[in-house]
């Protein structure tokens, strides 16, 4: 498991972690997410042991990652810039790994090269950067990583190859209890891959919980009624994050369990009552949006 608990940074005199906080627990993929500039990169080089905290706590299954060695040992990262590979060739950079990871398996690095098919010739800067994001996805592959960071992992990889590389992590999430962090700005992808999910915002964690449960706890709805309220005395009981009425529908955003929903919208009799889950991209521009008049245009 991999824990932080009240993060914070100040970097050139600016607070760029604000006492964050996340979970990423043993078995599980989580995805990260947040507009650019929240402060995911710094996030990113504490966990991985670069970036020396102002105060707080980072512990990977109890232990400390800065300056320690050992725990390095098992953890696996893929940055978005690959240009540390480029003096190698492919062939070079497997010894290197090698001669780092005595736990180096030799023989799924030949599948996985074969998979990918990326067994050619000459330095690594002559890859495009799919091919460098395959390479580099193979080679920390097999080290068996206890924990694994992943920045924009998928960013130039066709979707078949996407599709190779998830399948190779599950494999380890659910063979060796890996804890797996991915940050990505493709909410699609996390959705689809994801156990759970952290949305950052101006270096603080705006929202953490577990994707199946964010998901079931906040709809969609659109309701029409005979009767004429004000929304105060309308939606008591509820929490409404956004609401626009076009004629006589309201269009509502609520945070609440659909049992509750139902209950209190149903009891006053309407005339339209339509109740749907958000996917994830339409949480976080709930989450981020506020009242902005073009995020409630994407949102209906």
């Amino acid at each position: 498991m991999i824990h932080v608990e009240k993060l914070n940074k100040t970097i050139d005199h600016q607070h760029i972690l604000k006492d964050l906080t996340l979970t990423v627990k043993s078995g599980s993929i989580y995805g990260l997410v947040g507009p650019n500039g929240c402060g995911k990169t710094t996030l990113i080089k504490h966990l991985t042991g670069v970036l020396q905290r102002d105060s707080g706590s980072i512990e990977f299954d109890g232990a400390d990652i800065y300056e320690n060695a050992a725990l390095k040992a098992s953890l696996g990262f893929i940055p978005d810039d690959l240009n540390f590979f480029d003096p190698f060739t492919l062939q070079e950079a497997e010894e290197y790994y090698k001669m780092i990871y005595p736990v180096f398996d030799e023989e799924r690095f030949r599948q996985m090269k074969s998979d990918f098919e990326i067994d050619r010739r000459g330095k690594l800067h002559g890859f495009s950067k799919g091919m460098k994001k395959q390479a580099a996805f193979a080679l920390m592959m097999c080290t068996h990583p206890k924990y694994i960071i992943l920045d924009e992992p998928i960013d130039g990889l066709d979707p078949i190859i996407r599709k190779q590389v998830w399948k190779y992590i599950i494999e380890d999430v659910s063979g060796t209890n890996a804890s797996v962090l991915v940050s990505s700005h493709n909410l699609k992808e996390i959705e689809g891959i994801c156990d759970s999910v952290g949305i950052m915002a101006k270096g603080s964690m705006r929202l953490e919980r577990d994707l199946d449960e964010l998901k079931s706890d906040i709809h969609k709805v659109q309701v029409a009624f005979s009767d004429e309220k004000h929304a105060e005395e309308r939606y008591a009981g509820l929490h409404v994050l956004s609401r626009e009425t076009r004629g006589s529908v309201d269009l509502l955003v609520i945070r609440n369990d659909k049992d509750t929903v139902r209950s209190l919208i149903n009891a006053q009799s309407p005339l339209l009552f339509d109740m749907l889950p958000l996917t994830l991209e339409e949480i976080f521009i709930c989450e981020l949006g506020g009242e902005n008049d073009e995020i409630r245009e994407i949102l209906f």
